[in-house]
């Protein structure tokens, strides 16, 4: 077994010598246009020089989904659209702005709508989630949680020049302001004001940056 995977690592570096890690990355960047290219007429609008790193892991409703140009999403993305079809509300959308960068593993997901502004930069893990299943009710926890209605408490909204670290859930009826800092791990569940550094589940506001 030892030689075994001896002889495994030397035709790593064999290969290291005509696959560098320089042809390694245009090799990912040819894959990711190649795969946003297969994916641009399902979306409603992707814009000029966006990408998407493949394979993303769950996609539904991208008709409903915008995305501005110049963004990056990473692999393994989910993003979803629920159409519920209630009557007073309208078509759920997913809008993402110019310029932003949405790491590897992230949750995007919408019953109602998600409005993401321009430069978002994110860390890995990331939840953004309007919608939950089922409301914290006897009647409904008596049910599978994939059996109970999906639910929402409103619509997201984050600002411009917005920063989310490693493994942050942002979910219903909250608003992010522009220039906000979301520490890692962080739950948002109220909206945080403009120029703003977010920490802690719940998070909560640890300094606010004035001119």
């Amino acid at each position: 077994m030892k030689l075994y995977k001896r002889l495994l690592q030397d035709i790593g570096v064999l290969l290291s010598y005509f696959w560098t890690l320089n042809t390694s990355a245009k090799w990912k960047r040819f894959k990711a246009h190649v795969y946003t290219g297969y994916l641009k007429r399902s979306f409603f609008s992707l814009g000029s020089g966006t990408t998407i790193d493949c394979y993303a892991a769950n996609l539904k409703g991208l008709s409903s989904v915008k995305v501005g140009e110049r963004s990056h999403l990473g692999k393994n993305i989910q993003l979803t659209v629920w159409n519920t079809n209630e009557a007073n509300r309208k078509a759920p959308v997913i809008v993402i702005g110019d310029d932003c960068n949405i790491r590897e593993n992230a949750h995007i997901t919408a019953i109602n709508k998600i409005h993401i502004g321009n430069h978002l930069l994110t860390g890995t893990n990331i939840l953004i989630t309007d919608n939950a299943h089922g409301v914290s009710e006897y009647h409904q926890l008596l049910l599978p949680p994939s059996e109970r209605k999906l639910s929402t408490k409103g619509e997201i909204r984050i600002g411009n020049n917005v920063w989310l670290g490693n493994n942050v859930c942002i979910l219903s009826g909250v608003s992010i302001g522009d220039g906000c800092i979301i520490a890692a791990n962080s739950v948002v569940t109220k909206d945080i004001p403009s120029f703003c550094v977010a920490a802690g589940v719940p998070a909560k506001i640890i300094k606010q940056c004035n001119e």
